[in-house]
């Protein structure tokens, strides 16, 4: 069986089941709103999000969305992730519930802010 390969968000987002698409749109939404400027990709055949080097990527799983934020954010805001299923880089936010909008701007805030940050000691690192 041949697997998609997309080539935008839209077509990503209208190939999954209509009940996981409200999720994914919001959450497509909730990153675009939080940081404009971000380039909006497929990488890894899901939607991601650059600035300054990858944000975050998401995607459409049976039971649930799956919001990779990478490390950081997750140890960062662990205690405000405990009711949600958590690995090293990822969250995942049942189909069907709300997703919460203002912790997920925050997680994509802090991305921005590591990526900044690196891209400041690598100028740094070039200097010396």
């Amino acid at each position: 069986m041949e697997k998609t390969r997309f080539s935008s968000v839209d077509e990503y987002i209208q190939a999954q089941p209509v009940s996981h698409q409200k999720g994914l749109k919001q959450l497509r939404q909730t990153i675009q709103k939080t940081v404009p400027e971000a380039e909006e990709v497929i990488s890894y055949n899901m939607p991601a999000y650059k600035f300054q080097g990858v944000l975050v990527y998401f995607a459409a799983h049976t039971s649930h969305i799956g919001f990779y934020a990478l490390p950081g954010p997750i140890v960062a805001f662990k205690e405000k992730l405990k009711s949600f299923t958590t690995s090293k880089g990822t969250v995942q936010f049942p189909i069907g519930k709300a997703l919460p909008v203002k912790l997920i701007a925050e997680m994509v805030q802090y991305r921005v802010r590591e990526n900044l940050e690196r891209k400041s000691r690598q100028r740094k690192a070039k200097i010396k």
